[in-house]
Formats: structure tokens, sequence, C-alpha cells
């Protein structure tokens, strides 16, 4: 890993952070010199705010390293909930596209990571250039909202077991990674995290998990949880 710093960047390197992205494939070499060369490369250090609610919506970002947790603050109880934790390769800050101009959610870095910043302009740019790009773009924003009314209808619907038993089988979908007893979720979560992703309490959410170890159906494994069962969706 580089410990260069993110302003010594190119834009031929910022070029090859785009290119390995969830977008890169669907930008032509023209795309993708145009973001690479509109965009800077941005550090952050882990629990820093990248924007906040009320912030300009400005800009897109694009992850190079680490994982960027998406959240609502609330004002008078600073009570945390939080929509989603996106990793390496992911693009976020999209309501900038599209929103009043003022940013409705908080982004945080979940850990160091390193940010592409693209300006909305630019990359209203891209999306005008390149028809994949601009298909690419719907579909994120669709299927992100799509997940988010399902977590509004687990709310509606399930008790906290089952919102737990969901997120787990999501977070198996998207972070797992093979290990020799089963499924490790490559991502470090307390229990609080979980619990403001679920809509409970920490202790609710430590009992819950250890009825899930206790049943074999999971373990702990230096912060992480492995499903030792993923080819079975019956935790959901």
């Amino acid at each position: 890993m580089s410990h260069r710093r993110a302003s010594d960047l190119s834009a031929a390197e910022r070029a090859e952070i785009l290119r390995y992205s969830e977008i890169g494939s669907c930008l032509s070499e023209e795309t993708l010199a145009l973001l690479a060369e509109g965009s800077e490369a941005v550090d952050y250090r882990r629990r820093r705010f990248i924007y906040r609610t009320g912030d300009t919506a400005d800009a897109l970002y694009c992850i190079a390293r680490g994982r960027a947790k998406i959240c609502l603050i609330d004002d008078v109880t600073a009570r945390e909930a939080v929509i989603d934790i996106v990793g390496a390769g992911a693009l976020f800050g999209e309501s900038s596209l599209y929103s009043a101009g003022v940013r409705e959610k908080c982004a945080v870095a979940y850990e160091q990571a390193r940010l592409l910043r693209i300006p909305a302009g630019v990359y209203r740019e891209g999306m005008a250039a390149s028809r994949e790009l601009y298909d690419y773009t719907f579909r994120m924003v669709g299927q992100r909202l799509s997940r988010a009314e399902r977590r509004v209808a687990d709310f509606a619907l399930d008790a906290i077991p089952a919102r737990l038993d969901k997120l787990l089988a999501d977070l198996c979908e998207r972070y797992g990674r093979p290990e020799a007893e089963g499924m490790l979720i490559d991502l470090p979560l307390p229990h609080r995290e979980i619990a403001s992703i679920v809509g409970s309490t920490r202790e609710s959410v430590t009992v819950r998990l250890n009825a899930l170890k206790r049943a074999g159906i999971i373990d702990f494994v230096d912060r992480k949880i492995l499903i030792k069962t993923p080819a079975a969706p019956a935790i959901v």
C-alpha cells in the first residue's frame, strides 16, 4: 500500500482508481480521463466526517481504500442511524446529482480511507458523454432506493431478531469471504453499530448474536462475524 499523500496522486493514478472501481467497467478511456482529470484524491482518518447533514451537496466520492459509513444523526439526542457501510470501489454521495443542493445524510470514514472526490458537474459531463455511465448511475440509485424501501418494510413487519438475521445475510452476501468453517463477514462490526442499523439496542443485539453463536450458526473471529452456515438462508 502506498504511503504517498493523496494530493500527490497524478491524473493517471486517479484514473487507475476509477478503472478498478464499481463504475470502471462502464467507462471508456475518454470518460475515464474526464473524471480523473476533474477529481481530487483526499485522505480521511477513521471517524472523520466526509460531509454532514446540511453541507453543500456538490460532489460524489469513489472509495480507493477503506470504508465509509452513511448515516443520520439526530440533532438533539446525537443518536445515530446507520443507513449503509460501503467499501473499496464503491461510489457514494450520489444525492449531489438530484438533491436540492444540501446533504440530507452524513458520511463518516469507517476506517482510514482514501477517496476520490468527483465534482457533480464533472460527473454529469461524464454521464452526458457515456450512455453506459448514465445507465449505471440510474441503476445504482434505483438499487439503493430499493434496499432502503426493503429496510422500511422490515422495520414495519419484522421483530428485532428477524431484522438482525436479514442484516447478517445481506452483509454475508456483500462482504463475505470464504473460510474453512463458513463465510466470514470481512467487516469489523461493534454491536452498537449493528444495533444502529437494525434499530435496536446494543444489549438486544448482543443477546441475539450470543443465541446464534450457541446455536452454532455464527462465531466471532477478530471482531468479525463468521457465518457457519452461509449456504442455508435459514438465518433469514
